[in-house]
Formats: C-alpha cells, sequence, structure tokens
C-alpha cells in the first residue's frame, strides 16, 4: 500500500484516505517521496524487499515517474528505490544474524539468528545438493507450534552456490548462495522471492566467502535471481528484474 508524502503524512490518517489518494494522483505519481505498507493475509510486516522492488516498478515503468530515486518511508525507515539499467536495486537496512549455541540434535553446518528481524538462518552443509534443497518440506504448522511466542518469524534455508551442486543459473553462472525462506508466522508458508531475508542472507554470505557482490538465487517454485551489493554503511541495494503482469483500473463512487 503505498501513500504519496507530497503534504503532511498525518493527512492520511483521515477517514477516506484512498479517495484524497486517488484525488492527489496525478502529483502522487510525480513525487518522489512515499508512504510504503506491506500486509500478508493476516497481519502487516515490517519489511517486504519484493513488494517494494514492485511499487517501484509500478511508478517506474507504469506511472511515468520520472525521479531517479524514489523514497519510501515505512516501518524499518526510508527505503530507497533507484533505476540502474533495465534493472530496480533496492537500498535496504542489513540485519546481520548472530550464531547460535544450540538447535537440539538437528544436523546442520551453521545456525544463526537476526535479533532485527527475529529470522532464523540455517545453512545446510556444503555437500547437500540443490536438488536436495528443493525437495525439502518443512512442516509449517508445527514450526509455529514449536515457536509460538513471536520471537521467530520466518526461517531460512540456505546453501552455498557451485556448479558441481546444481546451484547455477540457466546460462551456467555459479550461484554464491541459493535458498528458501518459510513464514507460516505470517500466514505464507513459502515466500517465492524475499528481499527481507537478503537483508540476513546478504551480511552473513558476505563475511563467509569475503565478498560485498553476491549473486544469489531463491529455489521457491517460482524462484527468482537477486543481485546484492553490501555496504560499509549498514546497508544492502538489492537488484533485480521487474516485470508487469497484469494491469487494471479503479472505480471509486
Amino acid at each position: 500500500m503505498i501513500w504519496n508524502l507530497s503534504s503532511d503524512p498525518k493527512d492520511f490518517k483521515k477517514k477516506n484516505p484512498l479517495m484524497k489518494f486517488l484525488l492527489q494522483k496525478i502529483s502522487s505519481i510525480l513525487s518522489s517521496k512515499f508512504l510504503l505498507q506491506w500486509f500478508t493475509p493476516t497481519n502487516e510486516v515490517p519489511l517486504c524487499g519484493h513488494a517494494t522492488l514492485a511499487s517501484a516498478a509500478v511508478l517506474f515503468k507504469c506511472c511515468g515517474n520520472k525521479s531517479d530515486v524514489l523514497a519510501f518511508e515505512t516501518l524499518s525507515g526510508t527505503l530507497y528505490a533507484s533505476r540502474q539499467e533495465e534493472k530496480v536495486v533496492i537500498d535496504l537496512p542489513l540485519n546481520s544474524p548472530e550464531p547460535m549455541l544450540t538447535i537440539g540434535n538437528v544436523p546442520y553446518q551453521d545456525l544463526q539468528y537476526s535479533h532485527t528481524s527475529k529470522k532464523l538462518l540455517i545453512r545446510l552443509k556444503d555437500c547437500v545438493t540443490r536438488k536436495e534443497l528443493e525437495n525439502l518440506t518443512p512442516q509449517t504448522k508445527l514450526m509455529v507450534d514449536a515457536v509460538p511466542s513471536g520471537k521467530v518469524k520466518g526461517v531460512i534455508i540456505t546453501l552455498r552456490g557451485f556448479s558441481e551442486n546444481g546451484c547455477s543459473s540457466r546460462d551456467g553462472k555459479a550461484y554464491d548462495f541459493v535458498s528458501r525462506y518459510f513464514a507460516p508466522w505470517n500466514g505464507i508458508d513459502e515466500d517465492p522471492v524475499t528481499g527481507s531475508a537478503h537483508t540476513v542472507l546478504g551480511p552473513y554470505w558476505s563475511k563467509e566467502l569475503n565478498k560485498t557482490s553476491l549473486y544469489a538465487h531463491q529455489c521457491s517454485a517460482r524462484g527468482g535471481d537477486l543481485y546484492l551489493n553490501i555496504r560499509s554503511d549498514g546497508r544492502v541495494d538489492i537488484g533485480g528484474d521487474a516485470v508487469i503482469v497484469l494491469r487494471g483500473t479503479l472505480f471509486c463512487h
């Protein structure tokens, strides 16, 4: 949900924010500052990179917005989206994970937790293949039952990329890492491509691989490639291709 910030944001707390938004449509699409909110089927969430990318793509490609950079005021602070050739690049805060001491008797190579995003990161051993990662079928209801406290809001399962383990793109380029993301606590059993998860994955793999530019793939049924640049100011630029798949018109009476 996007609101224009060309006037006082408090105006959008009034009874008919949608009508006010529509009346300001022309000025809104030409603005460079917006309020942005994200909602899953069950609740509002503090960060959603995929929807941020999509919002910027619609403003750039469908609404004729000529700004080079868009600023979105969100629950995670100010986020920026910019045009970089054919891609849209979003600037998000890093949510670095920290090692955890134990996870019972479950075998793993590494287990870390991001306190700022409440995401659990599980790294599989390097001998695991991409196919094995894709074939995992977590029992999401049991995940919610196991951690009902709200301390965990999402689980990331990740694997280091090699050509030998199948972690490469269609043109044969090896990914630095691949992942899947599960958020049943937010009403999403598995998310197709998740920018917020990569604010955790980015700093983790940057440290592990000793590099700041990362090429990643999220292995959901739909899937998607992401291009990450880990910055020294505690932020991450995440780039991806955006395709407009649906256009429509909303009439209010």
